[in-house]
């Protein structure tokens, strides 16, 4: 199965208003594992930021203004999705978004659903698994053990690369391999160790003469009450 973990980033949070998106980044996966492949562009918005937008992604005009136009990197993009299931948190926001681009390119694009398997979202797969929490990303980092504390500011390719993290942490307890810059010495996320860590405190060793006796003592009080008649003790 071929899923792709997508994010944007925007001009403000209404494309209704005319909001346009200056973000899109994008990770696969192929059967629950990270395959490096990625996709990441800025665009030109062809407008403002709104300052709430500026303030949390860092973007300004003066950055974004030699960027490249929707259109001018649409073909591409839609060729990395096709086909696939799209992992979006709060999914109808970026859908939503790319609808509208796509939408302003004209009727022979279709619409995001034309192009995918379907769409999951994770803040409902959120809600459903910790009901009556936050369920934010740096709020599911926090829960799963994900580090984030790269993230100072929103960009749609790391919070596409955490998302993953999470993604695979809070549907299966294993982030399989991490793909930011938090990767340990073997390649594994920080959110597969945690998960994993309960495993790693089992130690293999022999058994203490008391703990036998103990034991001996415990399995004796259980035949006692069974009237003597127990499987464990008898020949093969």
């Amino acid at each position: 199965m071929r899923q792709v973990i997508l994010d944007t980033e925007t001009t403000g949070l209404s494309w209704e208003k005319g909001n346009r998106i200056v973000e899109i980044g994008c990770v696969e996966l192929l059967e629950r594992r990270p395959t490096r492949r990625h996709f990441q562009r800025y665009l030109n918005p062809e407008r403002e930021m709104e300052p709430g937008a500026a303030e949390v992604t860092g973007l300004t005009w003066d950055f974004l203004r030699d960027k490249p136009l929707f259109h001018e990197v649409a073909q591409e993009f839609l060729d990395f999705i096709r086909g696939s299931e799209l992992v979006i948190h709060n999914a109808a926001f970026d859908v939503g978004f790319l609808n509208a681009e796509l939408a302003r390119l004209g009727p022979e694009y279709g619409r995001i659903d034309d192009h995918v398997s379907g769409v999951l979202d994770t803040l409902a797969l959120s809600k459903q698994r910790f009901p009556g929490q936050r369920h934010s990303l740096d709020a599911l980092c926090k829960r799963l053990g994900v580090d984030n504390g790269h993230r100072t500011l929103h960009g749609a390719l790391l919070d596409a690369e955490l998302l993953a993290d999470v993604y695979l942490t809070m549907t299966s307890g294993q982030g399989e391999f991490s793909l930011g810059a938090d990767a340990g010495e073997n390649g594994t996320s920080r959110a597969a160790e945690t998960a994993l860590r309960p495993l790693a405190a089992v130690v293999r060793r022999g058994i203490l003469p008391e703990e036998a006796e103990a034991h001996a003592a415990r399995m004796a009080g259980i035949a006692k009450k069974a009237g003597g008649t127990v499987l464990w003790g008898s020949e093969a």
